[in-house]
């Protein structure tokens, strides 16, 4: 099996408001930078999209190590939350629905494919890759300013 390298950042100016999402895939040392954007959206949605993108350009199962600077794709992966909210009809609670089913659902899926171990780092403290993710993601978002 692959061993690859996933770093992931999502910014919004304005939450919500135009949006960015950033990814580095790494593989045996090659790198590619992948990002996009969306006019009207929120941290989190971008968050997500970062991930489901860098994941779908996988062609086939894989070792990954994912880099995420958000506790919401982070803790909502690891602590089975997500599994949970599907599980509910997405919902959070029995009053409140989860937000994001759809990219939850597309993310799921593709987490499901491949063994993923999930690092989550301090945003904006450093960490070179969470940097150029960002970087990336501030750029996206600004074509939609």
């Amino acid at each position: 099996m692959k061993n690859v390298e996933i770093f992931t950042d999502g910014a919004c100016k304005g939450n919500p408001g135009p949006g960015g999402w950033g990814a580095i895939l790494r593989y045996k040392g090659v790198e590619k930078e992948i990002s996009g954007g969306e006019a009207n959206t929120t941290n989190n949605r971008m968050e997500l999209t970062a991930v489901i993108k860098a994941l779908e350009l996988l062609k086939e199962t894989c070792a990954v190590t994912l880099y995420t600077d958000s506790q919401y794709v982070a803790n909502a992966l690891t602590q089975g939350w997500a599994e949970k909210w599907k599980a509910n009809g997405w919902m959070r609670n029995k009053k409140e629905k989860a937000l994001n089913p759809e990219l939850w659902e597309r993310l799921l899926a593709l987490y499901n494919t491949h063994e993923v171990k999930i690092i989550w780092v301090k945003g904006h403290a450093g960490h070179p890759e969470n940097e150029r993710c960002d970087r990336l993601a501030v750029a996206a978002a600004e074509k939609y300013c």
